[in-house]
């Protein structure tokens, strides 16, 4: 683990020296890559340096063990104490730094969540759980950019996709796809009976426009008017746009922006995404063994999480944890619940790391 420690501070620093050069920084696309990769290696090489002078100090405090001065001994004893605990600290944390990155982790997403079983009330629910996520965003100063919504009846989204920009979206969002379960008492419920409903979340990692790759004879084009509650381009102009992937029968409909270029690049990079997707979930059904062994595939037909409110209780299914801040959750509070998958999702990985 050392060995690679050193080898990553010594790139690190050589990185550094490139990012100085005149060269390089005339040249964006280099010098962004560049940089994307120096602070990907900097917490750990900045952990790995703590860890450097613990050991330091950890040497120093036992030399002063052999001292004559029994207070100076007591001192440097409790010393070492404190040192000996960041140092394991600082291990296992170098551990989980160390392992392999997931390449989409650094990614903008694309949120699609649907209305499911459930009628009227998941389409309420549906639109609860998209403000949830939205104060999320807002709390760890991300971006959310509506790219379509289709109401349901009585309120709520029978489906509302949307874009999340910001720090390392993916990596927070990632386990969210998947069946979410409600369980309440609906407003329109006379005799007070638990209902349950469920809605689909699917957290998709957005593609760079550059990476974009399709064959256009492959795609279906169609606009229309915009749909909605009204506006000076809603029902004048044909700003909407309706993509269709021909070969695999995918669809994506955009309509929020004025500007029907807007909306044709906008369904062009989300129906990107949703291939690329769809290639890696069949690539991971085709290696099932490994599918297994993971946490979070973003299989939309498993169901993930229970939102149950007469009790007050979110549980996830996948790693078995409960909690009964529900509201706190609606409210945005999300990494009560998102901090244990990744830990839980970290402590796998490891003791797969360990088995090989």
């Amino acid at each position: 683990m050392f060995e690679k420690l050193q080898s990553l501070e010594q790139k690190f620093l050589e990185i550094g020296h490139q990012l100085e050069n005149p060269q390089v920084t005339s040249d964006q696309q280099k010098f962004k890559l560049l940089m994307k990769e120096y602070r990907e290696l900097e917490p750990i090489v900045e952990s790995y340096r703590r860890y450097q002078q613990i050991e330091k100090q950890i040497a120093q405090n036992q030399a002063l063990l052999k001292e004559q001065d029994e207070e100076l001994r007591a001192l440097a004893k409790e010393e070492l104490k404190n040192l000996e605990v960041e140092k394991e600290s600082l291990v296992a944390s170098l551990k989980i730094l160390l392992l392999p990155r997931d390449p989409n982790d650094q990614k903008n997403v694309i949120i699609e969540i649907r209305a499911g079983a459930g009628g009227d009330e998941s389409s309420l629910f549906a639109a609860e759980l998209f403000r949830a996520y939205v104060h999320y965003a807002n709390k760890r100063g991300w971006q959310v950019e509506v790219l379509s919504i289709s109401e349901g009846n009585v309120g709520g989204y029978k489906e509302v996709i949307a874009r999340i920009l910001g720090d390392k979206v993916y990596s927070r969002l990632k386990f969210e796809s998947g069946v979410h379960r409600v369980q309440r008492v609906p407003q329109t419920e006379a005799q007070g009976r638990v209902h349950t409903s469920t809605v689909t979340v699917a957290i998709i990692p957005e593609q760079e426009l550059e990476e974009i790759k399709l064959n256009m004879s492959d795609i279906k084009i169609d606009v229309a008017r915009a749909q909605g509650a009204g506006g000076q381009s809603v029902n004048r102009t044909e700003s909407a746009v309706r993509v269709t992937h021909i070969p695999t029968g995918i669809i994506v409909f955009c309509q929020e922006a004025k500007s029907q270029q807007t909306n044709r690049e906008r369904a062009l990079q989300i129906l990107y995404s949703k291939l690329v997707q769809f290639e890696e979930e069949k690539r991971q059904r085709e290696a099932s063994s490994q599918r297994l062994a993971q946490i979070g595939t973003g299989d939309r037909s498993e169901r993930i999480r229970t939102y149950n409110f007469p009790q007050s209780r979110v549980t996830d299914h996948r790693i078995g944890f409960t909690t009964h801040s529900i509201q706190e959750i609606m409210d945005g509070d999300m990494d009560i619940i998102i901090e244990p998958l990744i830990l839980h999702f970290q402590a796998e990985a490891l003791k797969q790391q360990q088995q090989v």
